[in-house]
């Protein structure tokens, strides 16, 4: 995580110079704001990145001298199935396109966004899944 975190630091640091040199040559304050923004959000992940990097062992990844086998073996819980992403982006996308188009359809897909998130949240909670 050290590489990942030093990447991410690194261009916030190459960033805080460029951004004045960007206004001033362009007076553009979209883009000024969008690179102030960028700083901001690569110094948060650098530092998260770095931080947890002292907090936990040494990955394969960051050992030069590691083996394929080092990285092998069980890497987490992944679902395997599940429709809620699915009916979640649909209903998002409804709300928006119901912010644009009439309240009424914002007012019709935010029920249905909450059961999403909420069936999202709980479905190994409860089914056939539950443990």
């Amino acid at each position: 995580m050290k590489v990942e975190g030093n990447l991410f630091a690194g261009i916030g640091i190459f960033l805080i110079p460029v951004t004045p040199i960007y206004w001033y040559y362009s007076e553009d304050w979209t883009g000024t704001t969008a690179l102030t923004l960028t700083i901001g959000l690569c110094a948060l992940i650098g530092f998260y990145l770095l931080f947890t990097a002292k907090r936990i062992d040494l990955r394969p990844e960051d050992d030069p001298t590691a083996l394929i086998e080092d990285g092998a073996g069980e890497l987490g819980f992944f679902s395997p199935h599940s429709w809620w992403p699915l009916i979640l982006a649909g209903a998002g996308g409804v709300a928006t396109l119901g912010i644009v188009f009439g309240m009424w359809l914002f007012a019709l897909a935010v029920p249905i966004f909450a059961y999403a998130v909420w069936g999202m949240v709980f479905e190994y909670y409860r089914g056939e899944h539950a443990h």
